[in-house]
């Protein structure tokens, strides 16, 4: 199955109301990420670092994140790696297939995450203590880090709830996979850290808003989409069926062609809302035109660089890779910790 050349090609047509952009600081943050995680613990054997320099998250940070400086670029590239290898947990392995072993290993982040970083149990998995560094960098006010969390749980709850899908074989309904998607993807949390880079601060009125809420909706749902387009192969050589062109497939009895076409006019079409939305905010919000104007900018470089990094990425054109078995990227260390391993068979 594959989501057919013909819709990728109108995907980037699509696409070209965002201009493309590249941070200069992108060579500091690969360099940067190559240390950070071998010094956390996060990526050990081979095929694991093989696998993760093919994804070259730290070029995904600096087309996503263009006017971010040294040191924020850096951090954003640091919590990719953070998510990609936890997504990959929850997809990949047998994790992501055990709704009791996903909220256990969810609630130790959540734990992490009420604190200030500083207090991990010993032998803690390694996602968990990574996090605790990401999180004692992140420097944000109380009401932003609240939000960030809320985000982090929903996402901890649609994981849980892909687990269930999982046990039970269900393929969810299009509706119910387009509201847990902006949440399994962490693009919400991602969303975020524009306000951290471009320190930002928006007022929580603002950020409430129904034109500014309905905009972010819309561009975490062209993020999301579009990831499903460009891992529709890889997914599907692991039988993995939370995938947009999957859901609509099944769901309206097409081919997958067809349902990847349906999913490149969704996408237009939320780029459409994205632009009557952006406008709308800056409009009613005059007050507070160079913060919008900065988050909306974030927007767009995510929306762009997305595209361009999922195009290019090895994480999901590369044909052997897809086709890898999990258990020769997988590394037990992220998940479990000294005392109790997870039994990865159940």
């Amino acid at each position: 199955m594959s989501a057919g050349a013909d819709s990728l090609t109108n995907l980037a047509d699509v696409f070209e109301v965002f201009p493309p952009e590249l941070n200069p600081h992108a060579d500091a943050a690969v360099s940067h990420l190559v240390q950070w995680t071998e010094e956390r613990g996060l990526v050990g054997n081979v095929a694991a670092r093989k696998r993760f320099e093919h994804a070259d998250f730290g070029w995904f940070a600096a087309v996503t994140y263009p006017t971010a400086d040294e040191q924020g670029l850096c951090l954003v590239a640091d919590w990719f790696a953070w998510l990609f290898l936890l997504d990959d947990q929850l997809d990949d392995g047998g994790l992501g297939k055990d709704p009791a072993s996903t909220g256990e290993l969810m609630s130790q982040l959540f734990e992490v995450l009420g604190g200030n970083g500083e207090d991990v149990a010993t032998g803690a998995p390694a996602l968990v203590t990574s996090l605790a560094d990401l999180w004692r960098r992140t420097s944000a006010g109380p009401a932003w880090r609240e939000r960030f969390v809320q985000h982090v749980i929903s996402g901890g709850l649609a994981a849980r709830w892909e687990a269930e899908n999982r046990a039970r074989g269900t393929v969810p309904d299009v509706e119910s996979y387009v509201e847990n998607r902006r949440h399994t993807g962490a693009i919400y949390v991602c969303m975020d850290l524009i306000e951290v880079v471009e320190r930002l601060d928006l007022p929580a009125p603002v950020y409430e808003s129904e034109p500014f809420t309905r905009a972010l909706r819309s561009a975490c749902d062209v993020v999301c989409w579009t990831n499903d387009l460009y891992s529709l192969d890889k997914e599907s050589a692991l039988g993995e069926y939370h995938n947009l062109v999957t859901v609509v497939q099944h769901a309206d009895g097409l081919s997958a062609d067809r349902a990847a076409d349906r999913v490149t006019g969704r996408i237009a079409g939320e780029i459409e809302e994205f632009l009557r939305y952006e406008a709308e905010a800056l409009h009613a919000w005059p007050g507070h035109l160079g913060q919008l104007s900065a988050y909306f900018a974030g927007m767009r470089s995510w929306m762009r660089g997305n595209l361009d990094w999922s195009a290019n990425t090895r994480r999901y054109r590369d044909a052997a890779a897809n086709q890898a078995d999990p258990a020769e990227y997988l590394e037990s260390a992220l998940v479990k910790t000294s005392a109790g391993e997870l039994d990865e068979a159940r």
